[in-house]
């Protein structure tokens, strides 16, 4: 069996569907390392999963005035403002937007 590569595509993509930022990385690199360095022109709320559940990820989008609202399953259960809860339900957004 030969060798082959992967990658993974990132969006970042608005409520409506419309897309914001794009990157492309091998399939090794961390999903939140990806993220950090598409926040660079966004202010405001990102949505994601809790696979982005991190504190120094949080800490640095904050500097760049973004505040990170993950899925909180499985953890420490912290209060969320309705909108907020709604947002991270729409998850299905991103998962649709090339079909």
């Amino acid at each position: 069996m030969g060798w082959f590569f992967s990658f993974k595509l990132h969006l970042i993509i608005n409520d409506q569907g419309g897309i914001i930022s794009v990157k492309v990385t091998t399939a090794n690199v961390d999903d939140r390392k990806a993220v950090s360095e598409m926040v660079d022109e966004i202010l405001g709320y990102l949505y994601g999963d809790k696979g982005y559940i991190s504190g120094p990820l949080e800490r640095e989008l904050s500097n760049k005035r973004v505040t990170l609202i993950t899925d909180v399953k499985n953890i420490k259960p912290k209060v969320m403002k309705l909108w907020n809860r709604l947002m991270l339900r729409k998850q299905f957004i991103i998962e649709t937007v090339f079909d």
